[in-house]
Order: structure tokens, then sequence, then C-alpha cells
């Protein structure tokens, strides 16, 4: 009986195995024993074939050309069998092109040494019409941006896949934890070989965080730890009380209204009374949904805090996320605060250069601080940041580029820790190498004199940094991508610096133009070219389009408002004269005229008008600028020598003098100090300061008469006094790895004041200030006029805070002003195409005729906000929103009291 079982075994099995698949079996093959075939199965001794035939089966789009040379197989192939793996690797060779569904390969016939094979493939279906059900238009389209679906390409598992996985991300992200997708896959008669799929999302409830609970925090308040949690926030909780009045709110009882207010958390609301859920939470301001990832940061935000408040062994024991009734999640986080450690004695092993009374007093830690090991370091240098003041700045700007510090705890008693600052200060390297790449407009010598990492010198921090924000201050290069490169040698004790650039363009385009019915063609053209070259002014290889590369200014400007208005200006700037000191050059010249040119009557501009009553200034001024050593090299002198010729002809700008010739000479002296930056356009710290003075000789002093002369500001006489202060505070710590973005606060003061030599003869008209407005320059402004501005206030002419602006028309400046001012700043985009920030602002300013009258505590009040936008091509462009609250008078709106203000070019006064 057994041998008889033994038979019916073997005979099936040679049925099976009759048609031979290296991959699968076919069902469709003939299941005939061939006993050439079954030798091939059983070969025991190895015997070279050649490939004779090769069939392509199943292909319906694809070329089978296609197919066969991508197999690898070819008819003529020679290979012993058994021991080659043909076959396998022809079906690996397949399968790597993600066309298939199936792929098989057989031996349909062997004569001699003759094999003939059958490759047999399905295709995969490719991709027809898809859509998404059961979502939003805009998820729709901003979910087929991240999964990046394509018609006509294969679908795959991985394809359905990535499909489920990414929408699911997708809305978890938003807070849609219980995702659900669904594909329904139907061939599609519009493409051959083509499925269409319809993506079914269930995105279900949105959860959110109803509360953060912690447990075993007896120290630390738990609302403290919920604010370190930055990526994590519970829903708001009503602070009300439970029952409130709706008659006292003046909310009016609808019945409709029931449903709605039940889910804002009202339990009932009848015509007196509306009834508040006490659990009720709800969103405002944060999302309050759960990350994993931020959850896990925001896990250890709340250990660091607690290591800064000295608790060095506390750890979270465990987290619990729970779901409420209402569907959303409780978190529940237990803590083990252990105990609270002080800093005890400081020592210092290993210094040699500085002595340890002045590192410690660097350091800034005494015995009995609470422990905190990140202020350690960070006083250490181990934390590296643009203020310095650590103790590895002190070694770093003295050239020690290998120094390192390392805090070891040499004893803990009680809750006390004890400290060995072990120092190795290493040899101090210099500069060998410095490179510069990236320039392609710029020169490099242009370049290289701004950089205080020189060859041959000593390794400094602080020059890099200066370095970094002189290159910065040029606006010929993307501030963010400004990489100094260092690369220190040990074996030589030397640092290579290799400065890596981005250019971007700092060339600006100002261009207008338009035509009105009374005036005429209107419009301004302006550029100004920051990166110029006069030096190839005349080689015209260099025009592409212009000379470009030696770092000098030129800009032309040409206004027109019809005969009302034209000014032609054009200036010059050489910021290093002789090329070796940082000594700058300014030529520039203006020509204006302001024409009475409209006539009241006709309501047009008239020609005779304009000829017959107008004021014209000619001016032209040469500055040189040299950068001082001491105190330090942020500091500069500025001499400016400027003469300035007036015509006025029956134009009375002035009161008393409409007609006759002015001409104003004088010599301009001014200190400066400028750190801020590394932005100009959006400083994050550093300060600006300039004092300056403006005198005229004495005219009337040398020649008594002309204080009684027909025109006794033919040579006005003045002395001009300004001093200007700001100050950039960076407020918390930057958002991400772009370290201006973090809010900015600025705080500024100025003031100004013009005296006279002659008591006998009144202030001159020239020179004086303007206050109010927005700040742009007008026809006072070719006068001398320095335009303050003042948000929220038009021009005005009164001292008096209380005399509304509004009801009057300034004619009468003043000879003294102060001005203060708080901004808090914040940058919505800072690449290198644009800049753009937000503001608030408060405002203080007053301006007073004489200085029996100055009051500096008498000042008109403004606050609003504004909104700076910075274009390499156009320049910084401004919108401010202010308040004046002195014009809010009684009966007074506050929309009477607001003004819109608008800047375009520079940063008004």
């Amino acid at each position: 009986m057994r041998r008889f079982l033994f038979r019916i075994c073997a005979f099936a099995t040679v049925v099976m195995i009759s048609a031979i698949s290296l991959h699968a079996q076919d069902t469709t093959h003939p299941t005939s024993v061939d006993p050439k075939l079954l030798a091939w199965e059983n070969a025991r001794v190895v015997k070279e074939y050649t490939i004779a035939g090769i069939e392509i089966t199943g292909v319906r789009y694809l070329d089978t050309a296609i197919v066969l040379s991508i197999s690898g197989l070819q008819v003529g192939d020679q290979f012993r069998h058994p021991g080659e793996e043909i076959f396998s690797k022809a079906i690996n060779n397949l399968w790597r092109q993600k066309l298939f569904s199936d792929i098989q390969i057989y031996i349909t016939r062997i004569e001699g040494d003759k094999v003939y094979i059958e490759i047999s493939v399905q295709e995969l279906p490719r991709l027809g019409n898809f859509k998404f059900v059961g979502i939003r238009k805009t998820e729709a389209e901003d979910l087929q941006s991240k999964i990046q679906l394509a018609k006509q390409t294969i679908i795959s598992e991985n394809t359905r896949r990535r499909i489920t996985e990414v929408s699911t991300k997708f809305f978890k992200d938003k807070g849609y934890q219980n995702v659900k997708v669904n594909i329904v896959e139907k061939p599609d008669t519009s493409f051959a070989n083509s499925n269409s799929l319809t993506i079914y999302i269930d995105k279900g409830k949105k959860v959110r965080i109803n509360d953060i609970i912690f447990y075993g925090n007896e120290q630390v308040d738990g609302n403290k730890l919920k604010r370190q949690m930055k990526g994590t926030k519970e829903m708001s909780r009503f602070t009300l009380h439970p029952t409130l009045d709706s008659t006292r709110f003046g909310i009016k009882h609808r019945p409709e209204f029931s449903t709605y207010l039940k889910d804002w958390g009202f339990l009932s609301f009848t015509k007196t009374k509306l009834l508040l859920d006490p659990y009720f939470r709800f969103k405002l301001f944060s999302s309050a949904k759960l990350d994993p990832k931020k959850f896990d940061e925001d896990r250890d935000k709340i250990l660091n805090y607690y290591n800064s408040l000295g608790y060095r062994d506390a750890q979270i024991l465990d987290t619990a996320i729970t779901k409420a009734s209402n569907g959303n999640l409780d978190i529940a986080i237990k803590v083990e605060e252990g105990h609270k450690y002080y800093f005890g004695n400081i020592t210092w092993k290993g210094n040699s250069k500085y002595p340890d009374t002045l590192l410690n007093a660097i350091l800034g830690i005494s015995k009995g601080d609470i422990y905190n090991i990140d202020i350690l370091n960070k006083r250490l240098g181990k934390q590296l940041s643009q203020e310095g003041g650590d103790i590895g700045s002190l070694y770093m700007d003295d050239g020690y580029l290998f120094f390192h510090a390392d805090p070891v705890e040499t004893a803990v008693y009680n809750d006390t820790i004890d400290h060995e600052i072990r120092i190795v200060e290493g040899p101090q390297a210099r500069i060998k190498n410095v490179t510069i790449s990236g320039n392609e407009k710029t020169k490099d010598y242009v370049i290289r004199r701004e950089l205080t990492t020189i060859p041959g010198n000593l390794f400094s921090r602080a020059d890099l940094i200066r370095s970094q924000r002189d290159l910065g201050q040029l606006q010929y290069f993307n501030q963010e991508s400004i990489d100094p490169g260092v690369v220190p040698n040990a074996e030589d004790g030397t640092v290579d610096i290799n400065w890596k650039l981005e250019e971007k363009s700092s060339d600006q385009l100002e261009l207008s133009a338009g035509w009105g019915g009374g005036i005429g063609l209107t419009g301004t053209l302006g550029v100004s070219f920051n990166n110029f070259s006069i030096h190839n002014i005349f080689k015209r290889s260099a025009w592409d389009p212009l000379p470009q590369g030696d770092g000098q200014k030129l800009s032309l400007r040409i206004q027109s408002n019809g005969r009302a208005f034209r000014s032609y200006s054009f200036s010059f700037t050489e910021p290093w004269l002789g090329g070796k000191k940082r000594n700058s050059l300014t030529i520039a010249y203006n020509n204006s005229k302001y024409s009475n040119a409209f006539d009241p009557y006709t309501g047009f501009i008239d020609k005779a008008r304009s000829d017959s009553s107008y004021l014209k200034a000619n001016s032209f001024s040469v500055s040189l600028g040299k950068q001082l050593k001491w105190p330090d090299d942020f500091f500069s002198l500025i001499y400016t020598l400027s003469f300035t010729q007036y015509k006025l002809k029956k134009y009375p700008i002035f009161q008393n003098l409409s007609d006759g010739v002015s001409n104003n000479f004088n010599i301009r002296i001014a200190l400066q100090r400028s750190s801020a930056g590394p932005n100009p356009i959006y400083p994050v710290s550093g300060s600006n300061f300039m004092a300056s003075v403006q005198v005229t000789p004495p005219y009337s002093l040398l020649d008594p008469g002309l204080v009684d002369s027909k025109n006794p500001y033919k040579n006005p006489e003045y002395h001009k006094w300004r001093f200007n202060a700001e100050w950039y505070v960076p407020i918390g710590k930057p958002k991400g790895a772009d370290k201006s973005r973090q809010f900015v606060l600025k705080v500024a003061a100025k003031y100004g004041f013009m005296g006279r030599y002659n008591k006998n003869l009144d202030f001159s008209p020239f020179e004086r200030f303007q206050l109010g407005d927005a700040g742009l320059t007008n026809n006072y402004g070719l006068l001398g006029y320095d335009i303050i501005s003042q948000r929220g206030y038009p021009v005005y002419q009164s001292s008096d805070p209380t005399v509304n602006p509004d009801q009057q028309s300034a004619s009468q400046f003043f000879t003294i002003f102060n001005k203060y001012t708080l901004e808090m700043r914040y940058p919505l985009v800072t690449n290198p195409g644009s800049t753009i920030f937000g503001l608030a602002f408060f405002e203080a300013a007053n301006g007073w005729y004489d200085f029996k009258d100055y009051n500096p505590f008498r000042l008109r009040r403004s606050a609003g906000v504004g909104m700076r936008f910075f274009l390499p091509m156009f320049g910084l462009l401004g919108f401010d929103y202010g308040i004046g609250f002195d014009r809010l008078t009684p009966g007074t709106k506050l929309k009477d009291a607001s003004r819109f203000t608008f800047m375009l070019g520079y940063e008004p006064e």
C-alpha cells in the first residue's frame, strides 16, 4: 500500500513541474510532461546552452523591443546550466522599471543545446482622471501639490500607499486625528490602459487639546510650565461668570440662536439668562492641536525650564494622552522635580593668559546663584553669540581660536555644586589665507577693503563679526548668505577664511508719469547706481549694461509737475577716496523751481503766472568724510561745504520777503557713530548717533547796516545744531534659523536748534524745522528746512498742543524742536529679494520759535501702526496709520484725529 501511494505522489509531482517557470507558474500553459524539460529540471551536470528564440507575451501598449532590451536577454546569448542565474537577472531588470504587475519567464522547448524562452508580463495600469471627494477644493489643491499626481504615470502599490500616507499626515497636521482614506480604482476609457482614481477622504472631527494637566510639580506652577510649550496649547477658557445677564450685555433673545449658542458652550439661552457650560473650551489665537513632533520638543523645553530654575535632576516620568468625552484630548504629564541646586565654589585650571579674578568677573556667577548649566555654558562661550562678552570671546578676540573650556563638577553636597573650569588655551592662530568667491560684479579690492580679517593678523572673532556687518552694509550681497568659512589648521596654528558671497541687485529705479487736465505732464525719473565704476566709464567693454564693481554711487533724478514744479539733481560718492582709507567724497548738485502757476479762477496752470511768480534754487555741495580710530572705528567725521542761491519773484513764501536773491553759504561738521546692523534696512542691534553744527559767516556783525537794509536776508546768517540718537534692542529669541526674525524695539530721540548772531536781526527764514505729516520733502525743503515727520498730525506751526493743527495753515516754522519715538518692529519677509516688516509706534514731538517758549515736556503725542517694504529696485516704501491724541478734542471723532501717511525712497526723520 505504501509503495502504491509513493508512486501516485511521484506521478503528481512530475505533472506539476512539466511546465517550468523560473518566477511563477502560468496555468494556461500545457501540463503534459516533456522529457527534455524534465531533464532540464533534474540536471546535475553543467552544460552550455544557447538562447535560440525569445517570445514576448502579455504586452498590450509597450513596445516588445523595449521589454526585450530591458530584460537584457538576446538571441544567441550563451549560458551554463545549472549554475548561471541568467533568467533571475532578467526578471530583476524588468521589476526595477516598475512597469509590470507580474513577470514570468518560461522555457517553451529545448532542442539539443538550443533553448526557446517566453517572457510573459502583465502591464501596470496608468493614471487617467482622478479626483478627491469629501474635502474642500482648496484642500484638494494643497493635497495634490504634496502628492504630485500626474496623468499617464504608472499606478503602483507605492502610488496608492503614498496617497494614503500623505493624505493622512496632511490632515493630522491640521488636527484631524481620525482620518480615513479610501481609494476606488476603475477603468478609464478616456485613455488607453488607464484607470481612474476616486480618493474618498473622511477627515472626521477635528481633535483638539482640552486640558494639559501636570502632576508632581510642587515647586513650579503648572501655568508656567504650559507657557514653555510653544507648540502644544490647550483650548482657551471662558473666564466670565457661568451665568451671564443677557439683557445687561445687550443680547437679544431669538429662539433660532439656541442651537448655535450650544455649539459655543452655552447650555441654555432665555430672555434674561445665558447659562455657560463650565467645562467648555474654545479656540482663541492657538491651534490647540496635537503635533507629536512639537510635543516631544515641548517636553524637552519643560525640562530645560526646570534646569534653568536649578532643578537639574528634573525628569518627566510619564505622559498620558486620553480621549475626553467630547472627542478631544486630555494630556497628563507627570514630573519629578528633584532638588533645587545652587552654584558653589568655581575654580579655574589651565588659564595662563588671564587671571582668575578677570575670568570670574566676566563669568558673572557667584556662589549661591541658582544652578543653570545653560548660563554657565553661555558665559564660557560654548554657545557662540553675536553679542560676545563671554570667556570664549575674550580668548578668540586675541587669536586663541583653538581655545575651549570644560566645566567639571568636583563636588555635590546637599544642594550645592562646586565646579572646576578646565581651560585649554592652545596657541594663538594667525590668518593664513583669505579668499573670496561669489562676487561676479563687485571687484575683489572693493570687498577686501571692507574686511578686517587680513592675512598675517591674529584671528579675532570680533573682526569676523565686524567684517560680516560691513559687507552687509554695502547692500551688494545677500545678507543671509555671507559666510566667512573659517577653516582652522591645527597642524601649523593658522586659519583660512574663505568668504562666500551671493550678489544681489542694489541699483534702484524711480519711475512715474501722469497727466493732469489743469497741470499737464507730470512725472519722475530717478536712477541710483550703488556699485558704479567711474574708472571704466570710457571703456566700452565695461558697459554691461553699465560699468560696475568699484563701489561708487551715482544718482540722477528728474522730476516735473508741469509748470508748477521741476527739479534736476545729481550726486556722486566715492566711499574710499584714494583707495587706502575710508575717506568718502560726495559731490551733489540740484536745480529746482517752484511756480505759483495755479489760477484759482480757471482751475488751470497759467504760463504767464509760472513765469512771473516763482522760487528758484540752485545748490552745490562737496562733502568729505573720514573714518576715525578713536574712540573706536565706528566713528566718522564729515565736513560739508555748500552754497545755495535762491531767487524769489513775487513768491511770498516768507513774511516781508517775496522778491530778491539770497545766497546761503555754509559749512557743516558732523560727528557720527553707526554700529546698527547687520542689515541696514532692518537692524536688530546696535545704535546710530549724530551730532552736527552748521554755520554761516556772521554777516551782520561784519556789516551792521545789513539789519536795516531792504533785503536783510541777502546773505542769511545762522548757526544750526542737531543731535540724533537711535538704539535697536532685540526682544525675545529669534524665530528659527534666521537670526533677524525677532521683535526689535527702536528707541530714538532727535533735537534741533537754530540760533542767530545778532539779536536785532530776526531768525533766518532759511534752514528752520518743519514738523508734522509724513516728512516728505516739499518746497520748504528747497529752503534748507529739516522736514521732521510726526505721524498722526498734519504740518503744524503752533507750539501749543491744545491748538488743533487742522484749523490752521502752517506758514511759519520753528527754530527749536524735540522728537521722541518708540517703535516695536517685527520682520515678515527677510529674503534677498525683499524685506518687509510691520511696526507699532508711539511718538511725541513739538517745535518752538524761541528759547523763551521752550518746554521739553509740552509735546504732541501720537500712536499707530505701519508697514515697510524694501524692494532692491525701488527702495523703501512705507505706510503708516497714526492717531494724534492731541487732536482728540471734545466732539471730535476718532477718524477725524487719525491720519494715513505714505513714504517713498528713504526713512523720514
